[in-house]
């Protein structure tokens, strides 16, 4: 497909995958991405295209796979999601922004709304993946923190190609997605409150 060829609903939801995969796994999105388009399977806007440089890529492959290894253990994978919320969310927004920039005549506008939404989406599916996974650690066994990661894997590649190759069912999914997100924030918050709750209810007292 030409770039020139693309229009605004197939940016926008490439700019709304690369939003949420960024808030679950922010490396390996820009290396799945940069490679894609080094190797020119996938016409990256020219916002994107510093993704492709042999720098960024090593750099973006060496993290994925430090990410990798941190996200199979259990509280190492919460102590490295706390530090990536202040990276993954503008991290999510920036890539977001630059699908759009530059493209077309009201570039700026629609950069800074997929910026927005990019941000935005990185938010809730970190949110979800960090207060998800700390609850799993509440568990004594390691099988289910690893089952999560590996399914986390293997979500982000098919979440972004099915962004670039059918934007109106991954619009679909995507409303699903924060849907669950929402339910599983909350559902998050609950235990969590109740397991610091029965913490200090068995503290003793000072």
């Amino acid at each position: 497909m030409d770039l020139n060829e693309i229009g605004l609903p197939h940016l926008l939801a490439l700019a709304a995958a690369l939003g949420w995969a960024s808030g679950m796994r922010l490396y390996a999105t820009v290396l799945i991405v940069g490679v894609a388009g080094r190797l020119g399977w996938l016409p990256l806007p020219e916002g994107l295209q510093v993704l492709t440089h042999g720098g960024v890529l090593t750099a973006a492959a060496v993290l994925a796979f430090i990410e990798f290894l941190a996200d199979k253990i259990p509280a190492v994978d919460s102590l490295w999601d706390a530090i990536h919320t202040v990276i993954r969310i503008p991290a999510g927004a920036a890539l977001a922004f630059g699908v759009l920039n530059g493209h077309g005549v009201d570039s700026a506008a629609w950069s800074v709304i997929a910026a927005l939404l990019g941000g935005t989406l990185a938010a809730t599916a970190h949110a979800a993946k960090a207060g998800t996974r700390a609850a799993v650690n509440t568990s004594p066994e390691p099988f289910s923190n690893i089952a999560l990661s590996l399914s986390g894997d293997l979500f982000v590649p098919a979440f972004l190609w099915l962004a670039w190759n059918h934007p109106f069912a991954f619009a679909l999914l995507l409303a699903l997605m924060v849907l669950v997100a929402a339910l599983l924030i909350r559902l998050t918050f609950k235990l969590l409150r109740g397991l610091f709750g029965k913490l200090r209810g068995t503290a003793p007292a000072v």
